[in-house]
């Protein structure tokens, strides 16, 4: 039996955490696999999918810049939820006799949404009834507005350009649009029960998009950045007795759910996460 290929493709790679997050889930299942990185030049991913095809990958994972350009390919059929995202970040190739979408061609899906909710939900956060706010509406702010949403959140996208806010709240079920000027976060935030970071912003300096006066102790505060892992967001979160979620959780869990779509296994959960945070 060969050994099973699984792989990102994004540019660049060199910084990613899913290799070794990955092949420790292997070696824990005695399962024979590798994962693997593809760096493609930007005008390069058609023929790198379909090189992948040929030479028997069993999956990919999608990263910067691919991510939305995969829906316009006719090689992979993005499922619903990834189609009502924009973005495709893990590609599943199945034989082509079990395709189990009509076309026959590989299936694109989305675990950046069911990471964040796993995320949330290990953290015993009921997301069902909440009131949420995602702080950004970019790619991320996309995939957790709709997973929120679609878990029977109310959320609202506050996000530096407003009418970008708008744009994504009318695509998410009830949500609303809102932009950062002046107490827009600390209304918002006042009665709510998650907040969400969906941007860079504590990534690249010691900053926050969010006043600390505006965090409270019945909040659970989520930031997708996981480097640093402690954020300056999440500093003034647990001074204010909030619970809080690094971007590693996150991260991991999209990473399980890939795993997870491509083995029909279940992922050894905490071999992962400790193969992804000694490496932070």
């Amino acid at each position: 039996m060969a050994m099973d290929v699984f792989g990102l493709l994004g540019n660049p790679v060199g910084h990613s955490l899913s290799p070794p997050m990955h092949e420790a889930a292997y070696d824990e299942l005695a399962y024979d696999a590798r994962y693997v990185t593809f760096e493609p030049a930007p005008t390069d991913l058609e023929t790198a999918i379909t090189g992948a095809d040929a030479l028997g990958i069993t999956g990919l994972n999608v990263t910067i810049p691919f991510k939305q350009d995969v829906l316009d390919l006719d090689l992979v059929e993005p499922d619903e939820l990834a189609t009502r995202i924009g973005a495709v970040n893990t590609i599943d190739f199945e034989p082509d006799s079990s395709r189990s979408n009509s076309s026959g061609r590989a299936t694109g899906h989305n675990t950046d949404a069911a990471g964040a909710l796993r995320a949330l939900r290990e953290h015993d956060v009921t997301i069902a009834g909440a009131d949420a706010v995602v702080v950004g509406a970019g790619g991320a702010g996309r995939a957790i507005s709709f997973a929120l949403a679609d878990a029977g959140a109310t959320v609202a996208i506050a996000n530096r350009t407003e009418s970008t806010a708008h744009d994504l709240a009318a695509d998410v079920p009830d949500a609303t649009g809102h932009g950062l000027d002046g107490t827009v976060l600390e209304s918002l935030l006042a009665e709510a029960d998650v907040l969400v970071n969906a941007t860079s912003v504590g990534m690249e300096e010691d900053a926050t998009p969010v006043p600390a006066d505006a965090l409270h102790g019945e909040l659970t505060v989520m930031d997708a950045v996981y480097q640093p892992l402690e954020t300056r967001l999440l500093r003034d979160a647990a001074a204010a007795g909030a619970t809080t979620v690094d971007g590693a959780w996150m991260l991991l869990f999209q990473g399980v759910e890939a795993f997870e779509l491509w083995t029909g296994q279940d992922a050894p959960v905490g071999v992962m996460n400790e193969a992804l945070r000694a490496r932070l």
